[in-house]
């Protein structure tokens, strides 16, 4: 009896020696999460391109060396001549002559190097037209010409021949000047010939062209019993212009 007591204490202590041993817990495993920080969930910023600033706009300021010239009003004048047969008055032939001064317009100018000039949109008002008869001078304005609705007359330049490489100031020259004149609402090309000059600070000339009325939808005027005109009108644009 004491020798087998002393065999199941000698077991027991094994047991206790090895307790647990090759034993799999039944507890299930727990896995803790570190917390997420405002660090983790930054986002590293990607480079972005730098800011191109818009490109300016381009200049309308004139090369080096050259001026702009503008037309000076009064000093200025457009004017056209057209022959008209009174025939009240035994056919008598007549050229009737108006004016206007109303003009407006640039011209870019390089004396060093004149072949560059340029001349931009140059505007007539037409409504302010004066002859030797305001009778005349009203029915342009209201019947035929309807310069009371259409006041503007505009001649855009599209090129210049006759322009020298050099220039010596006060000298004379010749030009063919084409572009488009509007009257009203109508657009035809015309040529100009015209004569211009550089004294000091002064650029003049004087420009000519002949038109027919009727490409323009207004001539050749008539007014029964009393007159008839020529369908041809001359044009002819006299003009001081100054920096």
């Amino acid at each position: 009896m004491r020798k087998m007591i002393l065999v199941l204490s000698v077991l027991g202590l094994v047991l206790v020696a090895c307790g647990g041993q090759g034993v799999q817990s039944t507890e299930p495993s727990v896995i803790t999460a570190e917390p997420l920080t405002t660090q983790a969930l930054s986002v590293e910023p990607t480079a972005t391109q730098p800011q191109v600033a818009p490109a300016d706009l381009p200049t309308t300021q004139p090369p080096v060396g050259a001026k702009v010239f503008r037309i000076v009003p009064g000093e200025s004048q457009l004017k056209y001549e057209v022959y008209e047969t009174f025939i009240n008055d035994n056919n008598r032939l007549n050229l009737a002559v108006g004016t206007t001064p109303q003009i407006t317009g640039d011209v870019q100018l390089d004396p060093a190097a004149p072949a560059n000039t340029t001349l931009g949109e140059i505007t007539a008002d037409i409504s302010q037209f004066q002859s030797d008869s305001s009778r005349r001078d009203n029915a342009l304005r209201d019947r035929f010409i309807e310069s009371a609705r259409y006041p503007n007359v505009t001649f855009a330049a599209q090129s210049i021949e006759g322009l020298p490489t050099t220039y010596q100031e006060g000298e004379e020259l010749s030009l063919k000047i084409s572009g488009d004149l509007t009257i009203r609402d109508v657009t035809r090309p015309v040529t100009f010939d015209a004569t211009v000059k550089l004294e000091g600070d002064t650029l003049s000339g004087e420009a000519v062209t002949t038109i027919l009325m009727s490409d323009f939808g207004f001539g050749p005027i008539s007014i029964g019993g009393i007159l008839n005109t020529e369908d041809e009108a001359k044009v002819t644009l006299t003009f001081v212009a100054r920096p």
